[in-house]
């Protein structure tokens, strides 16, 4: 995987500084990878272990490929970088509500 660099300047005219911008992200990152998770545990359980001998050890290749799926997606804390510089992230102060 490409190391991509994020120009820490561009997240902080997204925000009024970049702690702030940090904390934005982390929050998205935290709800994307809790979204993931309950997606594959879903897709997860609706697999049917196959029944395994005693002494061999097997793995299911149906749950091997949805694995492999989910390894490739783009990591969260790159995710929430990305939709912050790109104005798809809306956030608020907790004071405003």
């Amino acid at each position: 995987m490409a190391i991509q660099p994020i120009d820490l300047s561009k997240l902080e005219t997204k925000t009024s500084n970049i702690y702030e911008a940090v904390v934005v992200a982390g929050k998205r990152a935290r709800k994307i990878n809790d979204e993931n998770r309950l997606e594959f545990n879903q897709l997860i359980s609706t697999i049917i272990p196959a029944i395994e001998d005693e002494f061999e050890e097997r793995g299911n290749p149906d749950q091997e490929r949805i694995s492999l799926q989910f390894e490739k997606l783009e990591k969260p804390h790159l995710r929430a970088l990305n939709e912050l510089v790109n104005n798809e992230i809306d956030y608020r102060y907790k004071d405003e509500e």
